[in-house]
């Protein structure tokens, strides 16, 4: 750790406690060019009466962004941070100079320097906004929050709440561990946490009236952890994936797989009284992540099933003469086809980036053979379309682990997974492939510029699973 460094941590632990962050504020679309802090700070978050985090505007999970589709996003950043950073949108469709990457779209913002990001909101749905520079610690450190487009017209629920999961790895001080980019982590699942919470909360407890129906907006900020979601006791629909509408709603039966960097919108009716817990599932503990408390009397008779909003604006896949593209996922520990190559000097530049106190991740993993563990610029893009072809992609998964793969810039439609379609072709920007599986998806390139393909555990991202692609026109 360099001086400059230190002395910005030392300074977080004088600042005092701040507000709980289990009420996570709403800003105000109206005002222009709001100003919005990345900054350290002291806060309750994970159960530790003080824990110092890195946070936007002094909350962990920073303030939900809300606005309606077609609104402008006018803000600027305020890095108060020690090191660089950025923003990204995931998942809006947004011009290319306002997509975070660093490098790529945009020079990092440096420690007190100052951004504005200011893009129009074409489509409705649940996004989220994090950093994409030293993305594995700065996001692990609470730098992650809600971004909500409202449909035209309100979706009809009594309640629109937002549920953002996260897990934390502390030390034995009860402090976030500093073993960011540990190896292990980076060539096998990623870094989980041992804490898991619910908008910087642990098993927070939502009280709603019986005969309410809500909507439940969830979004895993998580590095690594892949949650399987369950909800036992009321009914429930998912009606969106990734921000885009489903076809029709589907019953929420039984354990969701949510990778990282994934969102959920579901609708729950709360018909019985009682305490009823979403779950992880993911292990035998059955982890309880927060509770749906209902009060009141029982509902006499079900509603019907929700109708999910309409689908708009995103064009549809031509697949005939689509452009076609394999991305082989390689690497990894338990890797059939080996560890990517470096030569001497690569190796030597590394150390002496290290020793000058870089913190990167060992190239460990690859795309179509190459390690992509600089800010991609550097690389010439994986393909290059003209602007409105449809481009059909096959994520071929030859490693031994799960890499939830998200596109920047774009949705896209899944058509296939080992060889069976999809009968609903669901959207979605980050797609969650398993080991071994071999799956097809297929999008309009219509947003011009150079955009990321990458893995969304974010050690693996570091550690070289990540690509870029061209939009020409």
């Amino acid at each position: 750790m360099n001086p400059t460094r230190r002395q910005w941590l030392q300074a977080a632990a004088a600042v005092p406690l701040l507000s709980a962050c289990g009420a996570v504020p709403n800003l105000s679309a109206n005002s222009a060019a709001r100003v919005l802090s990345a900054a350290p700070a002291r806060l309750p978050v994970a159960g530790q009466g003080g824990l110092d985090v890195w946070a936007y505007d002094a909350s962990v999970p920073g303030p939900v962004l809300r606005f309606k589709r077609g609104e402008w996003l006018d803000l600027e950043l305020h890095n108060r941070l020690p090191d660089a950073t950025t923003i990204h949108w995931h998942g809006i469709r947004l011009p290319n100079a306002m997509d975070g990457v660093p490098h790529l779209t945009q020079a990092p913002i440096e420690p007190d320097e100052r951004f504005r990001y200011r893009f129009r909101l074409p489509d409705a749905g649940t996004f989220w906004y994090h950093p994409h520079l030293g993305t594995a610690e700065q996001v692990e450190r609470g730098l992650a929050a809600a971004l909500v487009v409202e449909e035209d017209r309100p979706y009809p629920v009594d309640q629109d709440i937002v549920w953002l999961l996260d897990d934390w790895r502390l030390d034995g001080q009860g402090r976030i561990a500093e073993d960011f980019y540990r190896f292990h982590d980076v060539a096998h699942a990623g870094r989980l946490g041992q804490k898991i919470t619910v908008n910087g909360l642990e098993q927070p407890q939502q009280v709603l009236q019986a005969g309410q129906r809500i909507r439940l907006r969830l979004i895993n900020a998580s590095n690594a952890r892949i949650y399987q979601l369950a909800l036992d006791g009321l009914p429930g629909w998912l009606i969106a994936r990734d921000g885009v509408p489903a076809e029709s709603a589907i019953r929420w039966e039984g354990p969701m797989l949510l990778g990282p960097g994934m969102r959920a919108d579901m609708v729950i009716d709360a018909t019985t009284p009682g305490v009823f817990e979403l779950k992880d599932e993911q292990s035998r503990a059955n982890v309880v992540l927060a509770r749906l408390e209902v009060q009141g009397r029982a509902e006499a008779s079900p509603r019907p099933a929700p109708v999910p909003p309409p689908i708009e604006g995103l064009p549809p896949p031509v697949l005939a003469g689509a452009f076609e593209q394999t991305v082989v996922i390689g690497g990894g520990a338990r890797s059939r086809d080996g560890w990517p190559q470096q030569t001497e000097a690569e190796r030597a530049a590394r150390r002496q980036r290290r020793e000058a106190g870089s913190r990167e991740a060992d190239p460990v993993w690859t795309l179509n053979g190459v390690a992509h563990t600089d800010h991609h610029h550097h690389h010439a893009p994986l393909f290059s379309v003209e602007r409105g072809r449809t481009v059909r992609l096959t994520f071929d998964n030859r490693t031994a682990w799960w890499h939830p793969m998200h596109l920047h810039g774009h949705h896209f439609q899944v058509l296939s997974r080992n060889g069976q379609p999809l009968p609903d072709k669901p959207w979605r920007d980050t797609v969650l492939a398993a080991p071994g599986d071999r799956l097809e998806v297929a999008f309009v390139a219509d947003n011009p510029g150079r955009w990321l393909i990458h893995c969304h555990v974010l050690e693996h991202h570091a550690g070289g699973m990540g690509t870029v692609f061209e939009v020409r026109g």
